[in-house]
């Protein structure tokens, strides 16, 4: 089980609740949450999650990731000029975000 900031994601029956509530995922953005999820904090490369989400070593399509995580931030709320939950970090990869970064003053 993996849970931050009320993102909750059980691996063993595939579900996914979002502050308490169930949150329908198709197979391709549950397998790219756990991905990030359960290395939450640390930098995800494309290159990783290619591997570990579509089970490939080439690109189909170097917006696959792009499309596919616009839909799971879409349905998690997450802001994408604004992300509290997953953040690109420019030219290493994705990062899901232990805790919400604090708004600058």
């Amino acid at each position: 089980m993996h849970e931050y900031q009320g993102v909750r994601v059980d691996p063993e029956v595939r579900g996914v609740w979002l502050q308490g509530e169930p949150l329908a995922l198709s197979r391709k953005e549950f397998d790219l949450l756990l991905a990030l999820i359960s290395r939450a904090g640390q930098i995800v490369t494309r290159e990783e999650l290619m591997r570990d989400v579509w089970q490939t070593t080439f690109w189909t399509s170097s917006k696959t990731i792009d499309v596919h995580l616009g839909w799971l931030r879409r349905k998690l709320g997450d802001d994408s000029r604004h992300p509290r939950l997953i953040t690109t970090v420019r030219g290493r990869g994705l990062r899901f975000e232990t805790e919400a970064p604090v708004p600058a003053e």
